[in-house]
């Protein structure tokens, strides 16, 4: 159970490619990112990543109308049919080619896929019983180029296809009447084309920046008449209404997406410039026009109600939700424009700082996934950054040759750190008392020390003789550890100030150094594939880990050696050790992130970072497929993605293809103990504890039901029962025996609780209290339990304090919780006190009858 963590989420990154869309009938919106699949509720405000990746990054998303199933699909092809309530992948099946536009019918019993030059359409998976859930209709083969969107009628009986031809072309599928339309009206491709709601009139968006309306002179039932009596009516046509030019408002380039919402009649228009316009069909009234990002809008789509727009940018990452009425966001998340190099816990566990290759700074909420703030101030990419004890400041390192902190309840840059002459730092480190900020150089070896209080420049310890890439300060005393390229850790006492206290000599390169909690132990990882463990006070080394069979590496396209024998990127990058200091994780430039047993020295378990194909590393055997007459197919430019020249918007005949590596820049754990983090190429994969459904008991033996258990708990042994629960280990059997329990008896039972059982129950009530509606009974058990076992709990603060963290996290979320509920009522229950109070009896009166809106205006009345 202590090592069963399973993924989490993702954070970090909000937007890949492809498809961001609603659910249907829900106000939750969902976004590929990668391989994964985030969904952001924007009601409750939280973000979730289902536990389903593909083989390749996702490109396509539809559901099912019932919201049941969804199918994803990537771009190779592979498709996935998910259960949305099981989170489960139901089947795979593969097209032969990338899949451009999926689209489920309104009646939920066919869906289109558009692949290249065919169309195909398939039955719903679940509406019938059958071995394959894939089972094709028909295929269209009539369009000379390839198709680009999609889309029904209400009524399910016919759909139209646009296409890089510029042609639009509506097909029947009602029994015994399959009709066929087509028409141009455009000079360039085709984007998108719309049903209007209960007809067959039709929209048609061109990359030009044109928009036809198309009458249809069929009747919309039509298509649903017999076909006996509808013989003589073979035929159907189509009249161009209208034709506007999205140009005529300001020059927005090219179109490159749209959405229409059938209900209130409203077209979003995505542009090649970032911008995005809303119009009101079909009279083509503007409405409103807004820029997004400098790049290309490759997502745009509307909720069921109509009221929100999801935008999204894949070069930037962004990813937005805009309430089109009132003018407002809803969401603006937004990801490091290029890698992430680093991150660090919070002290309370409830919040993760990130700083990227862009120079941004980014906390993120561990909880519900969102970033809420981000610091620009820096010029160039981040190194490190650092939580001060208090959680009230976050310090960060940069290339630009500056260490700058932050005010996390000002938001705003306090304090700017620099050295006497330019130079690069690429590590970070605070004691544990905030006062001292320490920070390594990559051109003059040295270590800078600053004052927090004063800004000024405290010492520069010397000594190294290459890059410093590491610092680590233990939290016992004021004692350095810095790591370094010429094979040596020097450990420093910064507040005596003479030299290095000890110098713990390698024959690698070091590349990461870590403190553990008790400030006893420091670990280091060099180059030679090895973890070492040093007595901080005596400077004895205790411990080695041997990593070299551990390490499972991935074969790149261009590598000329198997993954076995490949010796490049074999080495740990980044260690932590956990809060209790029992266990060390570990991450670097391969597939996967090993945690370790620090008193056994052995590895405990692995988790694989990412199977993702479209990232480059991730494969273990040679693909000949990829192989050429002339070398590998990965020194030919491929459009995976593309990296233009500095200042050049558009025309760059220079671009060139690239395919982003597999690696882990940062490990941590968290201090609550319950999960840990690490910053890899696809974001920031967050594992936990939480939630797991795993059968873990403790001293449990044969006499220990939950019969028994409940038997006790009815004759009033409480405590008998509580601690043959925690034995159990079943939470619902926990929770009945704990509020069986009188709240006039928690302070007897919890002072004669064993001492054994105390952290247990602990750990219960912090995962209960943030869910729970007896939040005042669960409060007193935790008061009453610190109050009775404070001097036992300082005694075993190793193993007590990742439970005190994780306690102290969810009583700060409930405290924020209730306090901004208490801030929206607060001027309300004044008004209602003051009011009670009224000489005035009649007023009295009618304060007591308002239940509703409607009685402040019989209130009104009253006082008038």
């Amino acid at each position: 159970m202590k090592y069963s963590y399973k993924f989490a989420n993702l954070l970090g990154t909000v937007y890949t490619k492809g498809n961001a869309i609603f659910l249907p009938n829900a106000d939750t919106l969902c976004s590929p990112v990668g391989n994964h699949l985030t969904l952001f509720n924007l009601k409750e405000n939280t973000s979730e990543t289902l536990p389903v990746t593909t083989k390749y990054n996702i490109s396509q998303i539809a559901f099912s109308p019932d919201c049941v199933l969804a199918i994803i699909l990537d771009e190779e092809g592979n498709s996935y049919l998910v259960s949305l309530q099981s989170k489960s992948i139901l089947h795979k099946f593969r097209f032969q080619k990338p899949v451009s536009c999926i689209k489920f019918s309104p009646d939920g019993t066919k869906f289109i896929v558009c692949m290249e030059k065919v169309v195909l359409m398939y039955h719903a998976p679940g509406r019938t019983r059958e071995i394959n859930p894939f089972k094709l209709i028909r295929s269209y083969h009539d369009v000379h180029d390839d198709v680009t969107n999609v889309d029904w009628s209400d009524n399910s009986l016919a759909f139209a296809m646009c296409s890089k031809d510029m042609m639009t072309r509506i097909h029947s599928i009602s029994p015994g009447q399959y009709l066929k339309y087509m028409f141009g009206g455009h000079k360039d491709e085709v984007v998108a084309c719309f049903f209007e709601s209960q007809s067959f009139d039709l929209y048609t968006v061109g990359k030009e920046g044109a928009l036809n309306v198309w009458e249809c002179d069929v009747d919309f039932d039509f298509f649903g008449e017999d076909p006996d009596t509808a013989k003589e009516r073979k035929s159907w046509s189509f009249k161009r209404l209208a034709k506007h030019y999205f140009n005529a408002e300001g020059d927005f380039n090219f179109v490159t997406n749209a959405s229409y919402h059938k209900q209130t009649h409203i077209l979003c228009t995505g542009f090649e410039s970032g911008s995005f316009l809303i119009h009101e069909l079909p009279g083509f009234n503007w409405i409103h026009s807004l820029n997004m990002a400098d790049h290309p809008l490759s997502s745009v789509s509307f909720n069921s109600a109509g009221d929100w727009i999801a935008l999204g940018c894949s070069t930037s990452g962004q990813l937005l939700v805009w309430e089109w009425r009132s003018e407002s966001y809803v969401m603006k998340q937004h990801g490091h424009l290029n890698n992430m190099a680093c991150l660090d816990y919070s002290p309370d566990g409830r919040f993760l700082v990130t700083g990227g290759e862009d120079g941004k700074v980014k906390v993120w909420n561990a909880s519900s996934g969102f970033c809420f703030v981000t610091f620009t101030e820096h010029k160039s990419g981040v190194t490190g950054v650092v939580f001060t004890s208090n959680g009230n400041v976050v310090v960060s390192a940069s290339l630009d040759g500056t260490v700058r902190a932050f005010d996390m309840h000002r938001y705003r840059n306090f304090r700017t750190f620099t050295s006497p002459n330019p130079v690069q730092f690429i590590s970070l480190a605070v004691d544990g008392s905030g006062d001292i900020v320490c920070a390594g150089s990559k051109d003059n070896f040295g270590v800078f020390l600053w004052s927090m209080q004063t800004g000024k420049l405290l010492s520069i310890l010397a000594g190294h003789e290459g890059p410093v890439v590491s610092l680590a300060f233990s939290s016992r005393e004021s004692v350095l550890a810095s790591g370094s390229w010429d094979g040596a850790v020097r450990l420093w006492n910064v507040l005596e100030g003479k030299g290095s206290r000890e110098t713990l000599a390698l024959n690698h390169d070091v590349l990461a150094v870590a403190f553990s909690a008790d400030g006893a132990t420091v670990a280091v990882s060099s180059l030679n594939t090895e973890i070492t463990f040093w007595d901080a006070s005596t400077g004895v080394q205790t411990g080695t880990i041997e990593c070299k069979y551990d390490i499972a590496c991935g074969r790149s396209e261009l590598d000329r050696t198997s993954s076995k024998t490949k010796a490049e990127g074999k080495m740990f990058d980044a260690i932590a050790f956990s809060t209790d200091g029992s266990s060390l994780i570990a991450g670097g430039k391969f597939l996967n992130i090993c945690i370790y047993s620090v008193e056994g020295c052995l590895l405990v378990k692995s988790f694989t970072v990412s199977q993702n194909f479209s990232l480059d590393a991730t494969e273990q055997f040679l693909n000949r497929r990829k192989m050429t007459d002339f070398g590998p197919q990965a020194l030919i430019d491929t459009d995976v993605a593309k990296v233009s020249l500095p200042g050049v918007m558009k025309g760059d005949m220079c671009s060139r293809a690239f395919k982003p590596e597999v690696r882990v820049s940062e490990v941590k754990f968290s201090p609550t103990g319950r999960e840990w983090a690490a910053v890899t190429t696809e974001g920031i994969l967050v594992y936990s504890l939480d939630g797991n459904s795993v059968f873990s008991p403790f001293e449990v033996d044969m006499d220990i039901t939950p019969d028994q258990i409940r038997e006790k708990s009815k004759l009033g042994q409480h405590g008998v029962a509580i601690t043959m629960s925690l034995k159990l280990n079943e939470k619902d059997i926990i929770r009945e025996v704990v509020e069986n329990v009188p709240h006039c008896a928690i302070d007897v039972v919890s002072r004669h609780l064993k001492p054994l059982y105390v952290g247990k129950l602990l750990s219960y009530i912090a995962g209960e209290i943030s869910g729970t509606r007896h939040l005042q009974f669960y409060v007193m058990w935790t008061r009453y339990l610190l109050l009775h076992h404070c001097s036992m709990l300082k005694s075993r603060w190793k193993k007590v304090l990742p439970v005190v963290n994780n306690l102290l996290k969810y009583l700060v979320v409930v405290k924020e919780d209730l306090g901004s509920i208490c801030d929206r009522n607060g001027h309300q229950i004044e008004f209602i006190v003051s009011m009670s109070e009224h000489p005035n009896k009649r007023l009295r009166l009618a304060v007591q009858d308002s239940d509703d809106d409607s009685g402040i205006g019989n209130f009104s009345e009253e006082m008038a």
